[in-house]
């Protein structure tokens, strides 16, 4: 007679989060996935006016470096009521920063929740999935889902020419705190 092997229980896998809010909507984004947390004052030297027309969730851009980042109106992206974002998620591996409106705390957690098959067109790419903290569903956001790929290619194609880089010694435009 063979006993059987016992299973280990797996361990719940954690992941640091950072809860925000859009127009009193509540969001989660990995904390991984967050370069740098800056205010939406700290833009007004380096982000410049585009104009793309059909994306209304993009009317500013700033370069770095060589990098172009294309800051999305975290409300216009998700369909929410227009509100005043006071602070920037700079996000990690994409050309994309997001205004938001406030940070809500750092958390973790335990486990993410497949999307419903109710979510079914833009806003499969939108979320990774939803979570449960404090008995309220918590949609946890992907950071490549702000601008698609025909998006940036379109924004690329609005971009003004680049500045005379002689005006910037130190070759990009940093955000200012």
């Amino acid at each position: 007679m063979r006993l059987a092997v016992p299973v280990k229980p797996r361990s719940a896998r954690s992941e640091q989060i950072i809860l925000f809010r859009i127009s009193d909507q509540l969001f989660a984004v990995s904390s991984s996935s967050v370069q740098e947390v800056r205010s939406t004052d700290s833009l007004a030297g380096g982000a410049r006016e585009i104009d793309a027309p059909g994306l209304r969730k993009v009317h500013r851009f700033m370069r770095r470096g060589d990098k172009t980042l294309f800051i999305v109106n975290g409300a216009a992206h998700f369909g929410l009521p227009p509100s005043r974002g006071t602070l920037v998620f700079v996000l990690c591996n994409t050309r994309t920063a997001l205004v938001i409106d406030s940070i809500e705390k750092m958390t973790t957690m335990t486990r993410l929740q497949a999307l419903p098959l109710s979510f079914c067109h833009e806003e499969r790419q939108w979320y990774r999935g939803l979570t449960a903290l404090d008995q309220t569903v918590v949609p946890v956001v992907h950071p490549e889902g702000f601008l698609s790929s025909e998006e940036l290619m379109l924004l690329d194609a609005a971009l003004p020419p680049p500045e005379d880089s002689s005006e910037e010694p130190d070759g990009g435009t940093e955000l200012e705190q």
